[in-house]
């Protein structure tokens, strides 16, 4: 039994993107009909239509081990193969991160993982996936339940290696005994066999954009920096799950803590609390009423502990959820609670952050074929203002012609003074975003964490490298403020210009805005990366791992981090740069253009009055071609700019939820 919300506005979502990708393609043939595509445009809408190829909503489930997490994974989405198709026993069962997902370029079905000896080299999971030559391939049989369930399985397999090996893979926590005293480099310890999983499988679900995360326990989460660095903090939402029989422990207390730092950052925004395993405190020997007062008050300490308001703590049962759907056993589905769960991941999570990905997705989109129609309207108003002149000049005298001619290229004068003061002004711009490439240039960052691993490298002691590491989120952090700036320079810069080119130009110019950049988010991305690598610095793991494996994975998951961070500050403010003029630069193009055929009229007039009519009847089929123009841009307008429909929203007034509460 699926949960018929959840579905519908995962699946809502989908068709949102396809109608969209239509959209924006119906859009580039119309700016070719037109006459209106340029080189710049086109980029623009092939770097939309790619995000939303491979756009995707991260779900992550995060806790401590023998919480529950993948147990909950396989009752939410996989409970139609009447089995656990993911590993969920007692004691630990995933040993590493794992994704799943669907491929859109591979859709095949696949498994790869990812040696846990890759830890030894300057190599990121991020750019590990982009080879797959690095992985361990296994190709799923999705016909067969038995087989997947088999191949999954993988997940959890260990190997046994000298404890100096684990300590070389960084592994430290592992070769100490139960006392916590360090074992000896020969005695074999047990460690994953894998660093990272990815599944590539054809759910409904996951081929709409829906990527799991599934995350290991406390010690692989401490040991793998860029889970916590970079995985988690982009999922998009997160399940943190407890044990109802337990509450919150200290290492729970940790994870809450250390790994969910950026959705605690957001007002916990995205987040969910399970207190899984509640049929642990079902009892024969108590009432109904006693057993969920119990609940209750488990949910009223987690609540507490973790700050957390109480209605984004579910207590749930998510292997009574599994056998339930398996069997059909409705009432023991409802027992269960996991509806509950399910709705608000429906109706409320998702939807908030599919909300963000669309708002920003459909803003570059929506101003270019906002700019689009400010020129054709400007083109249609002069066809029709032209009609009107052309009609009332037969019997005008030739007199009225030349002093038509004459105001008309007065006009062109004054389109030209335009054109050069908007030359001008872009050329200013190109020296203010010159100075703005040499503050965030990738060479001098590389240059930067050059100097400043060798630093590192060449510390003698812990506390010189921690010295080295900081110096480098300083100096990061200080090129974010300058560059800051230097944008807000840029931008009233281009508010001048559209101001005075709207003042010069009041008729073509009063539907166009200026679009300004803001480097608030990639400066926020630098302060959380600044926590997070002063945490790091200054951890205990830092302190008592070997030095050079340290640094390495200092540079991986941190620094790698920030240089993506400044990368995509690079590429989009000289995306905006190039861009931030163009909607100006249609206009005067539109400007010369219905200049010249003004021009073009009036000759013809002066030269002969028999052709006033058919000038007239062009001009008509022209503005009737805008106008049909113009009636297609604005229904593609209403797509881009209608909302994603939740299942809740398109619900008939009066009906009820099909999810039991």
């Amino acid at each position: 039994m699926a949960n018929e919300d959840f579905f519908d506005n995962v699946q809502a979502y989908g068709k949102w993107k396809s109608d969209l990708v239509t959209t924006i393609q119906q859009f580039q043939d119309w700016l070719e009909t037109t006459g209106l595509e340029d080189s710049e445009q086109s980029l623009k809408i092939y770097e939309t239509l790619q995000t939303l190829k491979y756009d995707r909503i991260t779900l992550a489930f995060v806790g401590e081990f023998s919480r529950g997490k993948t147990e909950l994974i396989n009752a939410i989405f996989f409970s139609r193969y009447k089995r656990r198709l993911l590993a969920s026993e007692a004691g630990r069962t995933t040993m590493c991160p794992t994704e799943l997902f669907y491929d859109v370029d591979e859709p095949t079905p696949y498994m790869r993982l990812l040696p846990i000896e890759s830890r030894l080299e300057d190599t990121s999971i991020t750019e590990h996936k982009q080879n797959p030559v690095n992985w361990t391939q296994v190709q799923l049989n999705i016909n067969s339940p038995e087989s997947m369930a088999d191949s999954f399985a993988q997940i959890t397999k260990t190997k046994q290696v000298k404890a100096s090996e684990a300590k070389r893979l960084g592994l430290y926590d592992i070769i100490t005994d139960q006392n916590g005293t360090e074992v000896s480099g020969e005695k074999l310890v047990e460690i994953p066999m894998w660093r990272h999983a990815l599944i590539n499988f054809p759910h409904p679900f996951l081929e709409q954009g829906l990527t799991i995360l599934d995350t290991p326990g406390l010690n692989s989460l401490g040991n793998e920096p860029e889970l916590t660095i970079n995985m988690l903090p982009n999922a998009q939402a997160a399940i943190f799950v407890l044990a109802a029989d337990t509450g919150v422990t200290r290492s729970d207390m940790d994870i809450w803590r250390r790994h969910l730092k950026s959705f605690r950052r957001n007002r916990n925004n995205g987040l969910i609390v399970a207190l899984n395993k509640i049929d642990t405190l079902w009892d024969d020997l108590k009432s109904e009423q006693e057993i969920m007062a119990s609940i209750q008050r488990q949910c009223q300490e987690s609540s507490k502990t973790l700050s957390i308001d109480i209605n984004r703590v579910f207590a749930v049962s998510a292997q009574k959820a599994l056998i339930g759907r398996v069997k059909e056993d409705n009432d023991l589905i409802s027992k269960s609670n996991l509806p509950s769960l399910e709705h608000v991941l429906a109706n409320e999570i998702l939807p908030q952050k599919q909300k963000l990905v669309r708002n920003t997705i459909v803003s570059n989109i929506f101003d270019l074929m906002k700019s689009s129609k400010a020129i054709l309207v400007g083109q249609f108003n002069s066809r029709k203002k032209s009609i009107a002149s052309l009609g009332g000049m037969s019997g005008k005298s030739e007199n009225v012609i030349q002093k038509l001619l004459e105001k008309t290229r007065e006009e062109q004068k004054t389109y030209q003074k335009n054109a050069e003061s908007l030359h001008a002004s872009r050329q200013i711009l190109l020296g203010q975003q010159k100075r703005l490439n040499t503050i965030i240039a990738l060479d001098k960052l590389d240059d930067h964490i050059s100097k400043s691993r060798t630093a590192m490298q060449g510390s003698w002691t812990t506390n010189g490298m921690k010295t080295a590491m900081k110096l480098l989120f300083d100096g990061l952090s200080g090129t974010i403020t300058e560059a800051d700036k230097q944008i807000e320079l840029t931008n009233r810069l281009i508010s001048s210009i559209y101001t005075r080119f709207q003042e010069e130009n009041e008729e073509t110019g009063s539907q166009i805005k200026a679009k300004l950049f803001s480097i608030a988010s990639y400066k926020q991305e630098i302060e959380l990366l600044y926590e997070d690598a002063e945490e790091y610095r200054t951890s205990v793991y830092s302190t008592l791992t070997e030095q050079s494996f340290v640094i390495k994975k200092f540079f991986i998951s941190l620094v790698s981090r920030a240089r993506n961070i400044y990368y995509q500050l690079n590429k989009d403010s000289d995306s905006w740069a190039k861009g931030a003029l163009t909607p100006l630069i249609h206009q005067v193009k539109a400007q010369k253009q219905d200049l010249q055929l003004r021009l073009d009229q009036l000759k013809k007039t002066g030269e002969s009055r028999d052709s006033l009519t058919e000038q007239v009847n062009e001009l008509t089929k022209e503005a009737k071609m805008l106008q049909r123009h113009i009636i297609d841009l604005n229904a593609m307008l209403t797509i881009v700019t209608t909302p994603i429909l939740s299942a809740k929203s398109k619900k008939k007034p009066g009906t009820k939820s099909k999810v039991k509460q």
